[in-house]
């Protein structure tokens, strides 16, 4: 049963009894892609009709709890675990699914959940249970050196969470500690990936592949396929190394075809951006935009182009430009290598290879009729696999699962 499920073959019932379902989530302080996942799931789950709950802590309140405190409460939240307790007291939930624990929550909720005989459900949509960075990359480059360590010492020894020892240590030991006390094998039922590709690398972190399943992201509402006649292409994301930053302006200041790139997104790189849009004129920052302003601008774009040179566990701009109907050049890494079909919905370039990105976006640009055949196909893929129809379905199989696992 649990295979078939991964397989994507097994239906709902025509009949799901109402759930209700309390729903745990630490926001970032920059709001992301599993912030929006975390919304747009419970949105999904009370128009369905189902009871929702949520508990949720915030990134913006680590300053006021100190650091020492936080890394203390990154291992066991004696607070959340109180919490937790008191709200599956005080009503009855059929399951409790976790979306992010960290730093502020931490895995105490599993124990809560466990003492009340809730089964668990955890969304992993980082590598934060094997690297305490959560991105298997390190300066400039992928690393799994901590990856099936019961202590990823290696972490420690390089800074790699914040370029700090004592954060580092902190993320570590709630790696290290909750090996030791087996509780990713035995306080959780089940785990949600977004991505084959993310089921692999956890089973071989030694996590038990019969308790993962995959279940994409999705977007909603379906805000309809764009025109693609805007004549630009477009980067949207947070401006960090691991996302290929510096590898998209490299293409960009060589590229012969002229074609504006408008780049959506903060971070630290933001002053290599702005730099580049004024040394280059093809080059355009638009800094944050709203969530319906970058859906008008993907649906405008002639292309998407996500250089990625980390691992992506999903990649939800790409299923965002999907849904418009714009084609993504992606590198051939990790997750969006699995989400883009090259020569279909979008096409593949060598990681961190400025010349291939080059010459993939010069081909779009020469390629009107093809570029036409990609949108169609892209819109397609959205229609076929990443509606809220279609993730409603894989969520209620995921949850009844857990509804009937034998503890």
């Amino acid at each position: 049963m649990r295979a078939s499920i991964n397989a994507q073959h097994l239906a709902v019932k025509d009949s799901v009894k109402v759930l209700h379902i309390l729903q745990i989530h630490n926001h970032y302080l920059a709001r992301g892609g599993e912030d929006e996942s975390f919304s747009a799931e419970c949105q999904l789950l009370r128009q369905r009709g189902h009871q929702v709950g949520t508990y949720v802590e915030n990134n913006k309140t680590i300053s006021s709890l100190g650091l020492w405190k936080t890394g203390l409460n990154a291992i066991w939240s004696q607070p959340s675990y109180r919490a937790i307790r008191a709200l599956l007291q005080q009503s009855t939930y059929d399951v409790v699914h976790t979306q992010n624990f960290f730093p502020l929550i931490s895995p105490s909720v599993y124990f809560a959940a466990r003492a009340e005989g809730v089964p668990v459900v955890q969304s992993l949509r980082n590598f934060r249970l094997s690297c305490p960075s959560g991105l298997f990359f390190r300066k400039g480059a992928v690393c799994e050196d901590c990856k099936g360590k019961i202590m990823p010492w290696p972490s420690i020894l390089h800074r790699c969470y914040r370029n700090s020892w004592t954060a580092t240590s902190a993320a570590a030991l709630i790696i290290g500690v909750h090996n030791v006390l087996n509780t990713w094998q035995s306080m959780v039922d089940l785990y949600v990936v977004p991505t084959h590709f993310v089921r692999e690398k956890f089973i071989q972190c030694g996590f038990l592949e019969d308790k993962i399943f995959v279940k994409p992201n999705f977007v909603y509402p379906d805000r309809s396929m764009g025109d693609g006649e805007g004549g630009y292409a477009l980067f949207v994301g947070r401006l960090t190394p691991e996302k290929g930053i510096r590898t998209l302006l490299t293409a960009w200041e060589s590229l012969h075809t002229k074609i504006p790139l408008k780049i959506v997104g903060e971070g630290p790189l933001a002053p290599l951006v702005q730099a580049a849009s004024s040394k280059c004129h093809s080059v355009e920052w638009l800094g944050t935009k709203t969530l319906a302003e970058v859906y008008e601008l993907m649906g405008r774009a002639m292309v998407l182009v996500m250089p990625s040179e980390w691992y992506e566990t999903f990649g939800r701009v790409v299923i965002e430009s999907f849904s418009k109907g714009t084609p993504v050049i992606a590198s051939n890494i990790g997750a969006i290598a699995e989400l883009v079909d090259s020569g279909r919905t979008g096409l593949h370039f060598q990681s961190g290879n400025h010349a291939e990105l080059i010459h993939q976006v010069n081909w779009t640009v020469d390629h009107p009729l093809q570029r036409q055949r990609m949108r169609k196909a892209a819109r397609a893929e959205f229609l076929t696999k990443y509606t809220a129809e279609e993730n409603y379905k894989l969520l209620m199989e995921i949850y009844q699962l857990a509804c009937t696992t034998v503890r």
